[in-house]
């Protein structure tokens, strides 16, 4: 079965459920898969039980506006594609090969358009969620698609990597997402206030909320807002806070014999994912040969 969303046709008539957990992966690691994968195990039953298609798609980015630097795309895709490849996962190329910046709105408004019909979720963490104000026409995403955060556990110490719930296959088993660091109500509340002010209205406590179908109209793009559109979902389950930027210092400052004594930062990643940074030889991994 093929992992790349481009190559799927939409033969169900009832309207599919879509997520995107968007990004510059790279390197991508296990706390995008842990994401991605939590929807996904949370959506499937609904689906199911509502007789329609599911993608969880990884979309990532031609370069994220915020960084002046990014791996080749060609590269990124490659890891991807070998994280994802045991895994239902999918990934959107829609913005990989656009010339950057490419913003998210843009890509959004795409793909409204692309699906009018269907439920359009946009993953995201909640350190994102806090800054939505600071994107372009961030605080307009949700009149395209719903928004599903996931609050990040901000205590990750790499060197302690190899002992952590950090070092976890590609796709978790059903007891590590049940084992997870779970939220209470009062925790819900407070995040929600961390959202921007004009944002908070639209949090739901149901992620059914977000498998409602939007009515779009392609002539009035602008007036899109209705009762059960652009809802926002703060997820109980809380996932790692893994940093692409810091295992890339890892991977810089920590020469070891990968294929005998495999660093910390390495348990972070798909096995395949970095065996493959040792062989292309990315982020100074030539250092490990």
């Amino acid at each position: 079965m093929s992992n790349n969303a481009n190559s799927h046709h939409d033969q169900n008539p009832a309207p599919a459920i879509r997520a995107y957990l968007g990004g510059s992966f790279d390197p991508v690691h296990n706390g995008h898969l842990q994401m991605a994968m939590s929807v996904y195990k949370h959506l499937l039953p609904i689906a199911k039980r509502q007789q329609r298609e599911l993608q969880v798609s990884l979309l990532p980015n031609a370069r994220s506006p915020f960084k002046d630097r990014s791996t080749n795309p060609a590269h990124r895709l490659a890891m991807l594609k070998l994280a994802t490849q045991e895994t239902p996962l999918q990934i959107s190329e829609l913005e990989l090969w656009q010339t950057p910046p490419v913003y998210t709105i843009d890509s959004v408004q795409t793909l409204r358009k692309r699906y009018p019909d269907d439920s359009l979720i946009f993953i995201m963490g909640m350190d994102s969620a806090r800054t939505l104000a600071k994107w372009k026409d961030g605080l307009q995403l949700t009149d395209y698609v719903h928004l599903w955060i996931f609050n990040r556990i901000e205590n990750l110490n790499l060197s302690d990597a190899s002992s952590s719930n950090l070092s976890m296959p590609s796709v978790a088993t059903p007891q590590e997402y049940d084992n997870a660091d779970t939220l209470c109500a009062q925790d819900i509340t407070r995040l929600c206030s961390e959202l921007p002010a004009q944002l908070r209205a639209q949090v739901t406590e149901t992620a059914l909320d977000l498998v409602q179908p939007f009515s779009y109209s392609a002539q009035n793009c602008a007036l899109l807002k209705k009762g059960d559109q652009g809802r926002i979902y703060i997820d109980q389950r809380q996932v790692n806070a893994i940093s692409s930027t810091d295992i890339r210092k890892q991977l810089q400052m920590h020469p070891t014999k990968a294929d005998i004594e495999p660093n910390n930062v390495s348990r972070l990643l798909n096995p395949a994912v970095y065996q493959y940074i040792i062989a292309h030889q990315l982020y100074s991994a030539t250092q490990f040969r």
